[in-house]
């Protein structure tokens, strides 16, 4: 791709967040292999390496990794060129501001000018080349002060998402003041929203001054901006074992959309450039199918290694055993077929999936978690 790399962006910097653990998407989505850790695209590599590939025109190697210690081996292993003193590796799982928020504040300590961008680990983005034009637009803004968020245009009325309502454009730049943001609404409220071309679908990427997340942060959140402090004060020294050892299980669990984003847009300090590419956020099952379907509802798409009989079925099987599968008049069906377990449902009920993990959760099968 012929992009400019790192050239006029050398203070730009990646983040990567690879965390959660994708219930809707269980049994293949586990905590010992997260969703982003698994090829749900056919691409023939997982989501995260997908993810590393995006990026890496426009940064290089300039990407720093947030993701839990259980994960190390396998991360430095789809990552080859990621470099080692660019990954963080969180004790237990804490939403994504203090994994964002951390990675900032070591990065602001190493450079206190540098610009970053956090891109989750686990999207899948059609056409590359519109995606990191809407970055380097971005980063332009970002430059003026502002924390700025990459909205996707709607490409139907979908209650999936939260939205973010556009404000004023920024005059002699593609973005625009953010007005508000949505929490996910009715299918009613997000047809208006998408019929008033007023509203993006709001993806959670984030690009910003370190310094100006951080001071936001130290605002509505002071404690959890103290405690990243302190860490990334320590990060490049032989006390980084134990400063997360004492500081880590203390800090809160947020979202960075309550802590930053949302009470950032109502001090004028966010702006949002439109992203007109093909977005999936491979939420649950019913939307790897429609990803894999090309359009055409009639088709049983096949992730994976089962050997598969099909006839008169339309829907999705995953499947990460060899064994033959053998479906027969069955519509918009999902088959997710592990070593250990059997998840069988349909697209109409793919949400439900994570109420189903929950129940494993009480009934005391954790283990199959």
């Amino acid at each position: 791709m012929n992009k400019k790399t790192t050239a006029g962006h050398d203070n730009f910097f990646a983040i990567i967040p690879a965390g959660g653990v994708g219930s809707r998407l269980w049994p293949l989505s586990r905590a010992s292999a997260p969703k982003f850790l698994h090829d749900l695209t056919g691409s023939g590599q997982t989501l995260l390496q997908d993810t590393w590939d995006r990026l890496s025109p426009l940064v290089g190697n300039r990407m720093m990794v947030v993701t839990g210690d259980v994960h190390a081996t396998t991360v430095a292993q789809h990552l080859p060129h990621l470099d080692q003193t660019n990954l963080i590796l969180e004790p237990s799982p804490k939403d994504s501001t203090a994994a964002i928020a951390l990675a900032a504040a070591v990065l602001y300590k190493r450079d206190p000018e540098v610009i970053v961008g956090s891109f989750a680990a686990d999207h899948v983005i059609r056409d590359n080349e519109k995606l990191l034009t809407a970055i380097e637009a971005s980063i332009e803004i970002a430059a003026t002060g502002k924390i700025v968020t990459i909205g996707i245009v709607p490409t139907e009325a979908s209650v999936a998402f939260g939205y973010i309502k556009k404000g004023s454009p920024i005059s002699g730049t593609e973005g625009f003041e953010v007005a508000d943001f949505i929490e996910k609404p009715n299918i009613k409220k997000a047809g208006k929203f998408v019929a008033s071309k007023k509203y993006l679908w709001n993806a959670g990427m984030f690009i910003a001054p370190a310094k100006l997340l951080l001071d936001v942060l130290a605002t509505t959140q002071p404690q959890l901006h103290a405690g990243v402090m302190e860490l990334a004060a320590h990060w490049d020294t032989e006390n980084r074992a134990a400063k997360l050892h004492s500081i880590w299980p203390g800090l809160d669990k947020i979202a960075i959309d309550y802590a930053i984003a949302e009470p950032a847009a109502k001090l004028g300090l966010v702006a949002v450039v439109p992203g007109n590419f093909e977005w999936h956020d491979v939420g649950d099952f019913a939307a790897i199918a429609e990803l894999q379907s090309q359009g055409n509802s009639n088709n049983l798409a096949v992730l994976g290694s089962a050997k598969v009989l099909s006839d008169s079925s339309s829907g999705i099987l995953v499947s990460d055993t060899n064994r033959l599968v053998a479906l027969i008049g069955l519509e918009d069906i999902i088959v997710v077929d592990t070593a250990d377990a059997l998840l069988i449902t349909t697209k109409a009920h793919a949400q439900k999936v994570k109420a189903m993990v929950e129940a494993l959760k009480q009934t005391g099968h954790s283990d199959l978690l």
